[in-house]
């Protein structure tokens, strides 16, 4: 099993995670480039999940197994819905690389049109409710209050972005993108007043969340790894990309709600702002800022690739990475431009 050292991992598990019964049979369900994600099953049929960097990869704080462990723990304290936190190794000598282990959630990744197809129709408006109520739960969470205080710096959170990702576009462009730089300028020109200090998740949608869809609601919130500490807002933003507002050109492969029967994301700001207090009237800033740090990351695969930087290139659509970064930048633009 490549990324498991069975024999050292089923003794670890063993010694470390209550209940574990071995011989242990490992399943990977998520690979790639981001962290590998086994099932586990014991002797006795209990599941858990071990999640471990990337094969080969050599910078452990981009994907630092024990702070995402730490996260899932102290959010696991709350109402907000997360895998219980099992254990974690930071020992490198059991397995090449730093491992946490959670306990094993059921529930469909909805990640496509495709797989809406498991949310029964007259389910979608409340499992949408339901994921933007347990975001709104998320940004309540007293970070000192579960331990989380020094995660990371408190303000500045989108200053911060949209410095860095220009100098990753600076560093990664392959080509000149005017509605890129526009879209840089307008970000900085009219930035916005951050909103409280909330656990900002980074990457929130369907596509990162398990879902019952016999109940219709969020079993589990996963893929912690870009989480920090920042304004709310990007993560209520950043949502705004993942949904399907009607424009063809806007869909996402990995959204599910073009399948239909979704409520609208006005509908959702609606509930956001009614649950959480907050001004909602500059959305648009966080939808721009999100399309354009995505535009920004799938031309950094796209050069990577171009450079021979991702091995082999078989079976890879360069020109989705391409035509996808132009329409990010678009989108960005057409938000941006929204704003009075």
């Amino acid at each position: 099993m490549q990324g498991i050292d069975i024999e050292r991992v089923s003794r670890w598990l063993t010694d470390n995670i209550e209940g574990a019964v071995a011989p242990f049979t490992f399943h990977l369900i998520a690979g790639g480039r981001s962290n590998l994600t086994f099932r586990v099953v014991g002797a006795d049929g209990q599941q858990f999940v071990l999640r471990r960097p990337p094969l080969g990869h050599v910078l452990a704080t981009a994907h630092d197994m024990a702070r995402e462990h730490r996260i899932i723990a102290a959010v696991g304290t709350t109402g907000v819905p997360v895998p219980p936190a099992l254990g974690v190794c930071n020992d490198v000598e059991v397995n090449g690389a730093p491992f946490y282990v959670m306990g094993f959630v059921d529930g469909v990744v909805l990640d496509s049109p495709e797989k809406a197809a498991a949310l029964a129709p007259e389910l979608r408006v409340t499992a949408a409710h339901h994921l933007i109520d347990v975001l709104a739960d998320l940004h309540a969470v007293d970070v000192d209050a579960v331990g989380l205080g020094d995660l990371a710096k408190r303000e500045g959170y989108v200053e911060r972005q949209v410095k860095r990702w220009s100098t990753q576009w600076e560093n990664s462009k392959t080509r000149e993108l005017p509605a890129i730089d526009e879209v840089a300028r307008r970000l900085r020109e009219r930035m916005p007043v951050q909103q409280g200090v909330s656990i900002a998740h980074g990457d929130y949608r369907f596509g990162n969340c398990l879902t019952d869809v016999h109940a219709g609601r969020v079993a589990a919130v996963l893929d912690w790894e870009l989480c920090t500490l920042g304004d709310p807002l990007a993560d209520v933003g950043y949502l705004g990309v993942y949904w399907y507002d009607g424009e063809a050109a806007n869909i996402r492969a990995n959204d599910p709600t073009p399948a239909g029967g979704f409520p609208s994301y006005a509908s959702l700001l609606e509930r956001y702002a009614t649950r959480t207090g907050r001004d909602l009237s500059d959305i648009d800033y966080y939808v721009a800022f999100s399309c354009w740090r995505l535009a920004v990351i799938s031309e950094g695969v796209y050069a990577r690739y171009l450079h021979g930087a991702m091995g082999n290139q078989e079976g890879v659509d360069l020109t989705s990475f391409k035509v996808g970064t132009e329409g990010l930048a678009e989108r960005a633009l057409a938000a941006v431009r929204r704003l009075s």
